[in-house]
């Protein structure tokens, strides 16, 4: 017999875990072929659980604590071999070491956008990440559902099965929220811890808990947080004219520092008479000098752009049942001659609900009036003797 064959053979007496990869859920004692000496010592750190199975059926579960094994503290194993009255031989059994201390570095995040409904901005895709943390509080639910014979279940085994049911449930949180989007930032911590709740719920038949639940950034579509930067820019400058001049001063103020050109210089040039002139017409007229003071000689007046002509009225005349026109006022002077606009013709321009005869619109009366009326009959000739 080799010597690892007779290393095989010996007893078990110590059953312990040193947890050195940091991402073990789950790891089964490397029993082989050995037996569990009766009276062995079973060592349990803080943060581990001890489960012992018995030919696939989960029997003690031993806390945190050194433990003898004995038949007084190993009930249901007892119950499984048929110790009735105590048993002092060696037993064969699986023990397994369940790690319930927080997996702090799962991370998350929306492959696709979710979409939700925004009161403000209608429908919006979003896009999230962030962090959260994992626990065992369940250790005989987790090796049913989730662990079975794996004699070393590590977090990447279900950490796309925790992403996954974190996605499906992110939607239905941030509409149920009622939370805007633009105020979604300040409360992404309430958020999380909601959904923390909510997915520790959904784990609990698998004996896994949520804890903490971090969102670290909610983005919009790269286009529309470019149309909320507009939007920003246009609320700080408060009215779009000014900001609109704002932006053409930069362009001139850029072409004009633009060396080598005689454009720029131009540009300059006139970008200081403008502002001159803008000056001066914020200042308003000065008061007069003192009758003492002699009068200053008269300052070169800047050329005067006289207002716009008022537009006139457009008259439509209805003669015959057909439509004339458009008149201005000479227009109707001139039809008026004619004869052709008289007080019973019907008239009608913008703003006037129906076709009104002309003696009944003020505007028209003093244009009617200035016709003289037409002349009496003659009388007739004295016949000839």
């Amino acid at each position: 017999m080799g010597l690892w064959d007779k290393l095989r053979g010996e007893l078990v007496d110590i059953i312990e875990w040193l947890d050195d990869s940091r991402d073990t859920i789950v790891w089964r004692f490397p029993r082989y072929n050995n037996e569990i000496k009766m009276g062995a010592k079973l060592v349990v750190r803080e943060s581990q659980v001890a489960v012992f199975v018995n030919e696939g059926t989960l029997a003690d579960l031993f806390p945190p604590g050194t433990h003898t094994l004995e038949t007084q503290n190993m009930p249901i194993l007892s119950t499984l071999k048929g110790w009735k009255y105590g048993f002092n031989s060696p037993f064969k059994a699986e023990v397994y070491f369940v790690n319930t201390r927080q997996f702090t570095d799962m991370k998350w995040g929306t492959q696709n956008p979710v979409i939700v409904r925004d009161p403000e901005f209608g429908m919006a895709r979003l896009r999230a990440f962030g962090t959260f943390a994992a626990r065992v509080v369940d250790p005989a639910a987790l090796l049913r559902e989730l662990v079975g014979t794996d004699p070393q279940f590590r977090t990447e085994e279900v950490q796309d099965y925790l992403r996954q049911m974190i996605v499906s449930r992110l939607g239905s949180a941030l509409a149920n929220a009622g939370v805007p989007l633009l105020d979604l930032a300040t409360r992404q911590a309430e958020i999380g811890s909601q959904l923390a709740q909510v997915l520790s719920q959904d784990l609990e038949s698998i004996g896994i808990q949520i804890p903490t639940f971090i969102i670290e950034n909610i983005s919009l579509p790269p286009e529309v947080e470019q149309a909320l930067d507009k939007r920003t820019q246009m609320g700080i400058v408060g009215d779009l004219n000014q900001y609109t001049q704002f932006q053409a001063a930069n362009a001139m103020e850029q072409a004009a520092g633009t060396p080598g050109g005689g454009l720029g210089e131009g540009l300059g040039l006139g970008m200081g008479i403008a502002a001159g002139q803008r000056m001066a017409a914020s200042l308003g007229p000065t008061a007069p000098p003192a009758a003492s003071t002699p009068p200053a000689p008269p300052a070169a007046a800047a050329p005067v752009t006289p207002p716009p002509l008022p537009v006139q009225d457009q008259w439509f005349l209805g003669v015959g049942g057909q439509q004339l026109g458009p008149y201005d006022t000479a227009g109707l002077a001139a039809q008026v001659s004619a004869g052709t606009l008289t007080a019973t013709t019907l008239v009608w321009k913008q703003g006037m609900a129906q076709w009104t005869p002309a003696g009944q619109v003020p505007e028209l009366v003093p244009l009617l009036g200035s016709i003289p009326p037409p002349l009496p009959p003659q009388p007739p000739a004295p016949p000839q003797a």
